[in-house]
């Protein structure tokens, strides 16, 4: 048995130093970020605002985790980190539906995060349509290319639906990262940048109000 987390309950069993974690946030307390979690910001701007809140549209109701502050500084990434988890190879996904943002409506996964200046994340935004891989080195953003496009080449255009759940996944394992999109495979990157062991968590951007369900990672 792997540790598994279901139903917002921790139940602790560790083999061969792989974890497997699955979070609805239904017993979660309202109003605040769930145990085991913290909030972090790379950038400026106002502090990001956690919070589970009640959503029953949700993949599996009645809580969600959201990100509630609607600062619109355009270098102001909104950070919710696990602590639980640490993990160099693994599968990563979440439910997300973007709510509300003037300049930005998104929601990301974060793996090898080393400090909120320091980690990968792939993220959808359903105000540009598009779905990108980043990695965000000494607090700089920097895009990177798809497998097979030329180097500058900004992730891959997808329909991203606002006010609507759609899924995001990422499998990364050495170098070597899978992007998945409401189950469809999207596109492959390879980076060298992080190749320790890191925290996972969500992400979003500016002002994006942003709900999340189901989050699940297995990693090693």
């Amino acid at each position: 048995m792997n540790p598994l987390l279901t139903l917002g309950t921790l139940l602790s069993t560790v083999i061969a130093a792989s974890v497997t974690v699955s979070l609805d946030f239904d017993s979660d307390t309202a109003g605040a970020l769930p145990p085991g979690w913290r909030s972090a910001m790379t950038g400026e701007g106002t502090s990001p605002r956690w919070a589970v809140i009640k959503d029953q549209t949700a993949p599996s109701p009645p809580n969600v985790l959201a990100q509630l502050s609607e600062t619109s500084s355009t270098t102001r990434f909104p950070l919710a980190i696990l602590d639980q988890v640490t993990c160099r190879d693994g599968d990563l996904s979440v439910k997300f539906k973007p709510i509300s943002g003037r300049l930005d409506q998104s929601g990301g996964l974060v793996w090898r995060f080393r400090d909120p200046n320091n980690y990968y994340v792939v993220r959808a935004n359903a105000l540009e349509d598009n779905v990108v891989l980043f990695k965000v080195e000494k607090g700089r953003r920097s895009p990177i290319a798809p497998k097979g496009t030329p180097p500058q080449t900004y992730g891959v255009r997808h329909k991203v639906p606002p006010k609507a759940w759609s899924s995001l996944r990422v499998r990364f394992e050495g170098p070597h990262f899978v992007v998945i999109f409401n189950g469809e495979k999207l596109f492959e990157v390879e980076d060298r940048t992080f190749s320790e062991p890191g925290k996972v968590g969500l992400w979003t951007k500016t002002d994006s109000v942003t709900h999340f369900d189901d989050f699940q990672v297995s990693g090693h």
